[in-house]
């Protein structure tokens, strides 16, 4: 299995407007989260990285830290500093 394959495959499948968490594309995968979270940081920007997120909605903080600016260009609901993981649940 390429690790880094899969997991690109199943993040180009998070609609804007949408997160996964690790943990969900790890379940879906059989992977870890912290093996995603690799496979994550490794892919280029042509991949919608930042709508990959914590269990509990806190952004990437790598890349500059730009993930939260590009969750909320399209149009992701924050509360606090962490994406409403409720809201975005039943959009």
């Amino acid at each position: 299995m390429d690790v880094v394959a899969e997991v690109r495959a199943f993040v180009v499948t998070i609609p804007p407007g949408g997160v996964a968490a690790y943990g969900e594309i790890g379940r879906a995968l059989g992977l870890g989260p912290r093996q995603v979270g690799r496979a994550v940081s490794l892919l280029g920007d042509d991949v919608p990285w930042w709508r990959v997120v914590r269990a509990d909605g806190t952004p990437a903080v790598c890349r500059g830290g730009g993930a939260r600016a590009l969750l909320e260009a399209e149009g992701v609901a924050f509360r606090g500093g962490h994406v409403d993981m409720a809201k975005i649940r039943n959009v």
